[in-house]
């Protein structure tokens, strides 16, 4: 099992900052996210997943929201 990550390292795997990513939890956007009490935690295995479901071959495909 890979370790949970804080935001902080999570935000630049997916080219975010911390604040987008606090922004994109409220917003329901975002990769998948656990609490841990009162702290956020992401799986590396989210997001990959998140990333992966945002490849596009062209411009004219549509992005997964």
């Amino acid at each position: 099992m890979k370790p949970l990550l804080d935001p902080e390292p999570a935000a630049p795997l997916i080219g975010a900052t911390t604040k987008t990513l606090a922004n994109w939890r409220c917003l329901g956007l975002g990769p998948k996210f656990i609490r841990v009490g009162r702290k956020v935690k992401y799986d590396p295995d989210d997001i990959a997943e998140w990333r992966n479901a945002r490849r596009v071959g062209s411009t004219s495909e549509p992005v997964a929201a």
